[in-house]
């Protein structure tokens, strides 16, 4: 099995364990504001940084129904001529929140682990691992992941910050190489969705992986198990 497909159910655990911990606060916040969570809370890491191109919102939102009718609405984003869309200062004020609120909830997640494990005291070498791969990324990645990197990182940063903000934005990585596997292959998004496992399935992922995979190249062979074990060990 590729590195790439070994670690990634281990990133998605550790960010979507996080962001499921944030999410109660972040929905008290956004209600407080009269505002439903969106694009500025699942993409916080680029749309802080920079607007998101149309076709890369387009293949973000690609398993949706894409619509941003909500978020126009209540004023959290502008869309230009060209077709890119903008936060406004409502939008940023949320997209920073719900950045904090998910470091936050990782912090409080990854303290609380058994004694034994490194828990908190691992992330800052973890966040720096998982940096590296994403500028090595930069090289390889599709549209939404080139609209993600590099991420929003504010000067204070804490590690679960810069490491949950990391981590969601080499998701992507991965997120465009399956797109153009598929794609690749012929096959809609309808297609691809109801594909059951198979010979063809298989061949998608491969082709996924092999894309996917040159971005941790940078890291050297023990790096990778370094990667892979920090992450594991992470509370979620």
């Amino acid at each position: 099995m590729s590195y790439a497909r070994l670690i990634r159910p281990v990133i998605d655990r550790v960010y979507v364990g996080a962001r499921w911990a944030a999410r109660p606060r972040m929905e008290a916040f956004y209600a407080e504001r009269g505002a439903s969570l969106g694009f500025e809370n699942s993409f916080f890491s680029g749309v802080l940084a920079r607007p998101m191109p149309a076709e890369a919102l387009a293949d973000a939102l690609v398993y949706t129904d894409g619509d941003m009718t909500a978020e126009l609405a209540q004023g959290v984003t502008v869309v230009d001529a060209d077709g890119t869309w903008h936060l406004t200062e409502p939008g940023r004020e949320l997209a920073l929140f719900a950045q904090r609120a998910t470091a936050e909830a990782a912090a409080e997640l990854w303290s609380a682990g058994p004694s034994l494990l490194p828990g908190l005291a691992s992330v800052p070498r973890l966040a720096d691992l998982v940096g590296r791969v994403l500028a090595a990324g930069l090289a390889t990645g599709g549209p939404a992941f080139r609209a993600m990197a590099p991420a929003y990182e504010p000067d204070d940063a804490s590690p679960a910050m810069l490491l949950t903000t990391r981590l969601g934005t080499l998701r992507h990585h991965r997120a465009d190489a399956h797109r153009a596997a598929w794609r690749a292959a012929g096959l809609t998004v309808e297609q691809i969705t109801a594909l059951p496992d198979g010979p063809e399935r298989q061949a998608i992922e491969s082709e996924t992986d092999r894309l996917d995979e040159p971005a941790y190249a940078v890291l050297s062979a023990d790096e990778r198990w370094e990667l892979l074990a920090g992450l594991g060990a992470l509370p979620s």
